[in-house]
């Protein structure tokens, strides 16, 4: 991969440190390995062991426990470089989880629990890759979620579904998100749910687990699945944070998590444009390289500054979350995922036009950067409520939703 283009907005000594530590790692897997676990639909363990070997899988997790200890600028970082080195959006998605399912416990968790699970998932051991949020009948209201945990004695008994929730079979545990007091009886649709750590093992053990992987043409190694529980017994210990504030402690996260899928969306487009710029330079039609058209280069020349000005975004956002009010990190963290996502999708179309009729030839891999790029403007939240959001929160419009 040629980096030169991309190097161009000043990164801390820190990030400098993240980005040449993964692309070392990510060298050492090239696009064959990730075109042949999109075909196979097989999750891509082998990277993300090795992220694991070399700690970066504990990112945030503090020192104390054996990680990192760094924060969302250098997640940024990472999750860019790994999406831009080859791997693609999807490559990014299957340790997402990962990273920001840790983040709950590190707030909410009690000193036992974080003890016992950070270190073991800074080191890769141990994998908390899924969080169950959404449902059939919920989808991006996530308030309306039906799935209760019943409080039995030291036990919590859960019973109902979730859908399109990612990497089920490469987990050891599950967030799961579920109702302790029903939504009629509470004053706000907010409260009332609440958070829980799930051994995947043991609720297949108890029999109350079942899952059903959902078939799809995108992320084709990242595995979505649909699950259904049957008065799964969960130990009250493992309930994090305060019962009926679930909803508020993964909103506390949000915000960092869309920069880092921001992150992903730049990445997916600094590859895809890669992929058609080295194209354009090396294909010859009627004794010329296709790159001396402007109909070729115009395309090009444009994603990239599509590209770059959300990586601008990004950046500056990143840099900055600390200092800013809830308020003003949603909206710029909203508008960096959303900026993002249409330079990805952008970068991939012009990437596919380059090619012509190879643009669509797994071989050259911008088909399945078209693909993810489609994805992104769907995940994690749709870009119509990214509107919603700004036009609400930041232009003062009423609530259209």
């Amino acid at each position: 991969m040629v980096h030169s283009w991309r190097d161009t907005i000043p990164v801390s000594d820190e990030q400098a440190l993240v980005r040449d530590s993964i692309r070392d790692i990510c060298s050492e897997f090239d696009a064959a390995y990730w075109r042949e676990h999109d075909e196979a639909e097989s999750y891509p363990q082998e990277f993300v062991d090795l992220l694991g070997e070399h700690g970066w899988l504990g990112i945030l997790i503090p020192e104390e426990y054996g990680g990192a200890g760094m924060g969302t600028p250098e997640v940024a970082v990472m999750m860019e470089e790994i999406a831009a080195n080859g791997g693609g959006f999807s490559a990014a998605q299957a340790i997402h989880g990962g990273i920001y399912n840790s983040t709950p416990l590190v707030k909410y968790a009690d000193e036992d629990l974080k003890a016992e699970l950070l270190p073991k998932v800074a080191r890769g051991d141990v994998a908390i890759q899924s969080m169950g949020l959404t449902e059939p009948n919920a989808g991006s209201d996530s308030t309306s979620i039906e799935t209760r945990a019943e409080k039995d004695g030291d036990e919590y008994v859960v019973n109902g579904q979730k859908i399109w929730i990612s990497r089920v079979d490469a987990t050891d545990y599950l967030l799961l998100l579920a109702r302790t007091t029903p939504r009629d009886e509470v004053e706000k649709r907010t409260q009332g749910i609440s958070m829980f750590l799930v051994d995947i093992e043991d609720a297949y053990a108890q029999d109350a687990l079942e899952i059903e992987q959902i078939p799809k043409t995108v992320s084709g190694f990242v595995h979505s699945y649909e699950m259904w529980f049957t008065d799964l017994r969960v130990p009250a210990d493992r309930l994090i944070g305060e019962e009926g504030n679930g909803f508020y402690q993964i909103l506390d996260g949000l915000n960092e998590e869309r920069l880092a899928i921001a992150a992903e969306c730049v990445g997916l487009g600094e590859v895809a444009l890669e992929c058609g710029i080295e194209y354009a330079n090396e294909r010859e039609v009627f004794g010329n390289a296709i790159g001396s058209n402007q109909a070729i280069q115009h395309p090009l020349a444009d994603a990239y500054t599509e590209v770059l000005a959300a990586k601008q975004l990004l950046y500056g956002a990143a840099d900055t979350i600390d200092q800013l009010s809830q308020k003003e990190t949603g909206a710029m963290a909203n508008a960096a995922k959303y900026r993002a996502a249409e330079a990805a999708f952008d970068a991939a179309d012009a990437a596919v036009q380059t090619h012509g009729g190879f643009g669509v030839a797994r071989e050259y891999d911008v088909e399945r950067y078209f693909r993810e790029a489609r994805l992104t403007r769907i995940v994690p939240i749709t870009q119509q409520l990214v509107l919603n959001y700004i036009s609400e929160n930041v232009l003062g419009m009423p609530r259209s939703y």
